[in-house]
């Protein structure tokens, strides 16, 4: 009986491992690069949708829009879906939901098993172990910035993609 528990207790931590493995990691830095069409315009810290994005884009965008000059709460857009501050998470989190791509919220460790695996043509998420960000449209919607969790806000500086993980929403 007890070799019965410990394998039921092991199958989900192996196979999760096996997942991981799987993972499309990150190796290039991500830079943002105009390229009219195809990526997010930013003027004076409010971003602007490609005309031709699907409308989850632009609600996405949007969403990150509302976010700009929020504070970094820790746990904000968890608990209260709409709230004060965002941590790294619960900004991924918003903007997805806004976008009509998610319900809920999930903290960076459950954006590994979000969509799909890889780089997506309009969105991209970005998590590894304790952080996640997200492209829109070309543009990185993150709350690291160089003095740490500054709150979100859109990034055109290139930034490491640290050992993260790309996941995105299927179609996106």
């Amino acid at each position: 009986m007890n070799r019965l528990l410990t394998l039921a207790l092991l199958v989900p931590f192996v196979s999760g491992l096996a997942s991981c493995s799987s993972q499309v990691k990150a190796t290039r830095p991500i830079s943002y690069h105009f390229k009219p069409g195809e990526t997010a315009l930013i003027r004076d810290g409010i971003a602007y949708a490609p005309r031709k994005a699907p409308d989850a884009v632009k609600r996405a965008i949007a969403a990150g829009n509302r976010l700009q000059g929020k504070p970094y709460k820790w746990g904000g857009g968890h608990a209260c879906l709409n709230d004060t501050g965002y941590d790294c998470s619960g900004t991924v989190s918003y903007v997805l939901r806004e976008a009509g791509l998610l319900k809920g919220a999930l903290p960076s460790n459950g954006f590994f098993s979000y969509g799909k695996k890889g780089e997506g043509r309009w969105i991209t998420i970005y998590t590894r172990r304790g952080h996640s960000f997200i492209t829109i449209a070309g543009l990185r919607l993150d709350t690291g910035g160089r003095g740490g969790g500054d709150g979100p806000k859109w990034r055109t500086n290139t930034r490491s993609p640290g050992g993260a993980v790309m996941r995105h929403p299927a179609g996106y």
